[in-house]
């Protein structure tokens, strides 16, 4: 009786599918059904994966709905059939783009090497080994170009996670065109992140770029050289975007400190003399500067001529100049100026 009972037993085993993909480790799994049909008493269990359903092979009775999958969430992002996911994902600020290996310091120090079952004799050989392997991906001038290059970008282009991404793609394509050959890679770098900035409108002053990228000297050399690299980058790579006084609002309202109705009043200010041919020529940083001086005086949060004008970049003749002109185009739509 045991023996016919055990035979049953096994034969049910056998008789059981096993889920879909049991042999690959990449292949998502749920927990199937282990009991036997209620309907036609058969052990023939299928799952469907797309709806989470446990279903009899037999007489097609579904067992189980919603299955919770335990195992892994492997997503394919290629149009490959292997969906192993290994590593983090490509990133052009980096000068390898991330698909090197890297011998870690804290793998062969401290807590790591032992760890690791590096010995302190070890260690010296370990880190000449690490030495080795850093140098020996920056053995051709183009790789030791990026790998500077990309480190002014991160370090100093003071820019968010995208727009880096960006700037670096700009700096690949200005390297293939040899547009580096010939100049500095601060200058070049710096001119790729004021570039990515103003095609994503949020644009940074040139002054604030120099700086950043430590290019301002007393002659005022650095701030020519860095303006001519960026015309002449935005004319290879055809960057031509132009900024206009409505992109810098939100940071020049954001580096004064001011509530959020000043920015409003400043946009409203903007759409009803921002047509008028009295700007043209006139530099886009200063025409915002003034919306925001006069946006603040409006909405009972004055700040100072000195204070506007340290922010957005242009003296105080300039500020009181641009002043004459929007209150002059404000009283000709029939509003009174405000003091």
């Amino acid at each position: 009786m045991v023996e016919e009972r055990a035979e049953s037993e096994s034969q049910k085993k056998s008789n059981r599918k096993s889920p879909i993909g049991a042999g690959r480790p990449s292949q998502r799994r749920t927990v199937g059904q282990t009991t036997p049909c209620k309907a036609c008493g058969m052990t023939e269990w299928n799952e469907d994966e797309v709806r989470g359903e446990t279903y009899c092979g037999a007489c097609g009775n579904v067992a189980e709905e919603n299955a919770i999958d335990p195992g892994a969430e492997w997503t394919n992002y290629s149009d490959g059939t292997d969906r192993s996911r290994v590593g983090a994902p490509v990133r052009d600020s980096l000068s390898d783009k991330g698909l090197n290996t890297t011998i870690s310091r804290s793998d062969i120090s401290g807590s790591g090497a032992a760890r690791h079952g590096i010995k302190g004799s070890d260690a010296k050989h370990w880190r000449r080994r690490a030495m080795i392997d850093e140098r020996s991906k920056t053995r051709s001038s183009r790789a030791r170009n990026l790998t500077k290059a990309m480190q002014f970008i991160r370090d100093r282009g003071n820019l968010p996670p995208a727009l880096v991404e960006e700037a670096a793609r700009l700096y690949r394509h200005a390297a293939e065109q040899g547009i580096v050959t010939g100049r500095s890679i601060r200058g070049v770098s710096a001119a790729c992140v004021y570039i990515a900035a103003r095609q994503a409108r949020l644009p940074r002053k040139i002054e604030e770029i120099a700086q950043n990228f430590d290019m301002i000297d007393e002659q005022g050399m650095g701030e020519k050289e860095l303006k001519r690299t960026i015309r002449l980058v935005a004319r290879k790579l055809n960057a031509h975007h132009v900024s206009g006084p409505a992109e810098y609002l939100d940071k020049f309202h954001s580096d004064l400190g001011l509530p959020a109705p000043v920015l409003g009043e400043a946009n409203y200010l903007w759409d009803r003399v921002g047509e008028s041919m009295e700007w043209q020529g006139k530099k886009p940083a200063g025409v915002a500067g003034v919306m925001l001086y006069k946006a603040a005086q409006n909405r009972g949060h004055p700040r100072t001529q000195a204070e506007v004008c340290k922010v957005v970049g242009v003296s105080e003749v300039t500020l009181r100049g641009l002043l004459r002109i929007l209150e002059s185009l404000l009283s000709q739509l029939g509003e009174a100026p405000s003091n």
